[in-house]
């Protein structure tokens, strides 16, 4: 069977500089897939925070994930990938427990979190440890302030005055890279914000509560490429400080990002390993036909 070449990527520079195509091609690697060039080298030292041990998900008697095993660390961006359907969003949602909030949804296995099983948390507790930034921007009816400064409302033991907020708030707007567009006017409401700049300011409210593990749905998937592009070199860059888990079906997007990429079949892990080399190097057959365009 013949394989397919991915589309040609087009890169967009944030400055003045002609847009770039880059065609994929098949020489080096086999499969189609260019060096992506990442912007920033990988941890030396990457922490474990996460482990999923065994785990199946299942809704009623269909199974939507079964016996997946997995390490999630700081350091390192993790890329699920994999058809529509394959388990990939169950799997991220079960690392915060939202998957339990189906009715129908059973679960075996463990998932820990700094060596603590999390089905031992309380929920509201583990999600501002393990918090998730969802596909379509959700930020609230409120100002840009409000926004990031809800969480830490929500997390104080009596209610902060505003001033006492400012710097934390500063600060979670700096690490999603969106402060220097918005400092003249945290009062602006968020909802007139570009799509891109709503999508940073849902990143920057999910990390002012100090994760540990950031969770990513498609979070570039309503996004126009300029946007899609700031998110990404975001996304590099915040894998220093938190771990980094990411849904997505753009396979270019997870080359250029990913650390590690774990590619999902029908609720099993077919292959997990560094990114370049399951890119380059596919071991499964299935994980090269699915890569080169085959079947998804």
């Amino acid at each position: 069977m013949g394989f397919l070449s991915p589309p040609p990527v087009r890169t967009l520079p944030l400055t003045g500089e002609e847009p770039k195509v880059v065609v994929p091609n098949g020489n080096g690697n086999g499969n189609g897939f260019v060096s992506a060039g990442r912007k920033v080298a990988p941890s030396s030292l990457a922490i474990d925070r996460m482990a999923v041990e065994d785990l199946s998900i299942a809704y009623g008697s269909k199974v939507a994930v079964d016996s997946v095993s997995l390490p999630i660390r700081q350091g390192e961006v993790l890329a699920l990938i994999g058809p529509s359907g394959c388990g990939k969003t169950t799997l991220l949602r079960s690392l915060n427990r939202l998957t339990e909030l189906t009715k129908t949804a059973s679960l075996k296995g463990r998932i820990t979190l700094d060596g603590d099983d999390i089905a031992g948390f309380e929920p509201t507790s583990l999600r501002r440890r393990v918090t998730m930034v969802f596909q379509q921007p959700n930020p609230f009816p409120m100002s840009v302030f409000d926004n990031v400064a809800f969480v830490l409302r929500e997390q104080a033991s009596r209610r902060p005055r505003k001033r006492d907020l400012k710097g934390q708030v500063e600060s979670a707007l700096r690490r999603a890279g969106l402060w220097e567009e918005v400092k003249g006017d945290l009062a602006h409401p968020a909802l007139r914000l570009s799509g891109g700049q709503q999508q940073r300011l849902c990143i920057a409210r999910a990390l002012a509560a100090n994760p540990e593990v950031l969770l990513l749905d498609e979070p570039c998937s309503a996004l126009d490429p300029q946007s899609t592009k700031v998110i990404e070199d975001l996304i590099v860059q915040l894998r220093e400080e938190v771990a980094v888990v990411i849904v997505t079906h753009n396979l270019q997007q997870a080359h250029r990002i990913a650390d590690y990429v774990a590619f999902m079949y029908l609720g099993e892990l077919v292959e997990y390993g560094p990114a370049e080399q399951l890119f380059g190097a596919p071991r499964q057959e299935r994980t090269r036909e699915y890569i080169s365009g085959a079947f998804g």
